[in-house]
């Protein structure tokens, strides 16, 4: 049998689990712990967050009530906790690529479960406010309706069962270690999305670990690609920010050559979370100067190890001075590749000009030129 076959063989079926991996459930928790933990004089500052993810609702309360020393039962904790998490459901948004990868697997009539550690009634409510996920899944499966939960295989043997497959034929997308695991007992081939960052080094028994599912290409296990690539580039829905230029790291010009125009993140912290890191291209508006082509960065820039998430927009235009102070705006239309690491500061360099050429052709095509002359930009 031929390695194409036998990755077609393994991958006739898609198994995916729901938080942290098609929805953002993370930032609505955190939101509400946040809140909830401040009544007991605590703080919650995600250092849990680690040891939650991925677990059942009894094992994420009790590990919440025993690191924080709470002064509350784990059942009054969770009696508390979800009318709470149940009121903001609502604003739970898909993650990037999770519509994307649901509407192309369903249109080539790939057989879909998904298997999630949350009780089968609350995925049922989640899913219920992303309009057509329910449709799309064959199977929905909750902990509540096996034995046991993630790293247990019960899950993703029981979702394999039910579609009538071999979990050799399947394959899981996962986001927590416990759901790496899972699928990894259950005899699946596992793609692994951390939704905690700089966690890839506790992946390793996952078959493939990417950034993001925008970078997901299901023709490596044999399922159909992906065919909205246009010239090496992933058109993504447009989305906006802006502020005043502001001072960054000193290593754009210095370092790399390339002056960047930095925006401050402390208004765009759901934005920093909602966007995963890699590189993007747009349009940049300065009201005095005009709209330029822009590529940016979004992430920790491996190579430098920044300890924050930052936002690093390169506006392709020899600027004679610096701007620092005016108000630059942006739009982002566009998606080049995930964030990465290299081997010495003459790769990176390459690889970034090799992303503005990648850009600037890009951005001369009518499907992403048309955004040059959008409002935002200029107003």
């Amino acid at each position: 049998m031929s390695m194409s076959n036998s990755l077609k063989k393994l991958s006739s079926c898609v198994l995916i689990d729901l938080d942290g991996t098609l929805i953002n459930t993370d930032g609505v928790v955190s939101d509400i712990l946040r809140k909830y933990l401040s009544k007991y004089g605590k703080q919650w500052d995600g250092r849990e967050a680690l040891k939650i993810v991925g677990k059942t609702p009894l094992e994420a309360a009790t590990t919440i009530v025993e690191d924080y020393g709470l002064p509350c039962g784990v059942d009054e904790f969770n009696s508390e906790f979800y009318p709470l998490f149940s009121a903001q459901m609502d604003k739970i948004k898909s993650l990037p690529g999770a519509n994307r990868l649901i509407r192309h697997l369903n249109g080539h009539g790939v057989p879909m479960a998904l298997a999630s550690n949350s009780s089968r009634a609350n995925i049922e409510s989640k899913i219920s406010y992303h309009q057509g996920w329910k449709d799309c899944f064959s199977v929905i499966i909750g902990s509540d309706e096996v034995s046991k939960g993630k790293p247990s295989p019960d899950l993703f043997l029981e979702a394999a069962r039910k579609l009538n497959k071999d979990p050799g034929e399947c394959l899981v997308i996962e986001d927590s270690v416990p759901g790496v695991l899972a699928g990894k007992a259950a005899g699946a081939t596992v793609i692994a999305v951390p939704s905690l960052p700089k966690q890839t080094h506790l992946y390793t028994s996952a078959d493939e670990v990417i950034n993001s599912l925008l970078d997901l290409k299901p023709e490596k296990w044999g399922l159909p690609p992906f065919q909205d690539w246009i010239e090496n580039t992933l058109p993504i829905d447009p989305w906006r920010i802006g502020g005043p230029v502001i001072k960054g790291f000193g290593r754009g010009s210095k370092v790399l050559g390339i002056p960047t125009a930095n925006l401050s993140t402390k208004d765009y912290a759901e934005e920093l979370v909602e966007h995963p890191s890699g590189v993007y291209f747009g349009w940049a508006g300065l009201a005095t100067r005009g709209v330029f082509k822009m590529v940016m960065s979004i992430g920790w820039n491996p190579y430098f190890n920044n300890t924050e998430k930052t936002i690093e927009p390169w506006l392709l235009h020899d600027f004679t001075e610096d701007f620092y102070g005016e108000e630059l705006r942006l739009i982002i239309v566009g998606y080049i590749r995930p964030e990465a690491n290299f081997p010495s500061l003459e790769s990176l360099v390459a690889k970034i000009h090799e992303d503005r050429e990648v850009a600037e052709k890009a951005l001369d095509l009518p499907s992403y030129a048309k955004f040059k002359d959008d409002p935002y930009l200029t107003k």
